[in-house]
């Protein structure tokens, strides 16, 4: 048992940095104007990427202005700009309309992949009740699997 969950801890060490390293996030939807594509509650891993890489049909995450939240929404028109800018026009797959107007980037971040309805099961593990109860738990793991053993102990006298 406590090999597999060694294996586990050296996996999301290993997940970890490759996603640090490799500038990979965790977007979440909230909104339904990807569906049918990516419904609402769904989690998708973003890659960054220049904005010049960007090609119609892409999935990609823009920011927007300070106050509001980044958009998510499928690429339908490119101008290159120079200088590593891209002008991007974009549409949610279930909106009737394009974007009101286009975004001027020099990054995005690009949808690699998405796993529908595991937003809920996310964002209760961020819960800081839920993040402090497997911050115990690990750390009562790790006491109980160095703890000396009596029958250790016993064989030492």
């Amino acid at each position: 048992m406590l090999n597999i969950l060694a294996v586990f801890g050296v996996l999301c060490i290993a997940l970890t940095v490759l996603a640090f390293a490799g500038n990979y996030t965790i977007i979440l939807f909230k909104t339904g104007s990807m569906d049918p594509t990516i419904p609402q509650g769904s989690v998708a891993v973003v890659h960054e990427i220049p904005a010049t890489e960007v090609k119609v049909g892409d999935i990609i995450t823009v920011d927007r202005e300070p106050g509001l939240k980044p958009i998510t929404h499928r690429v339908i028109a490119v101008e290159q700009l120079g200088g590593g800018e891209a002008l991007i026009s974009m549409q949610g797959d279930a909106n009737p309309n394009p974007d009101p107007e286009p975004y001027r980037e020099s990054t995005v971040r690009k949808v690699v992949w998405h796993i529908p309805g595991l937003a809920k099961q996310v964002v209760w593990l961020s819960h800081p009740y839920v993040l402090g109860g497997i911050t115990l738990g690990a750390a009562l793991l790790v006491l109980w699997a160095f703890w000396p053993r009596a029958e250790a102990a016993r064989r030492k006298h």
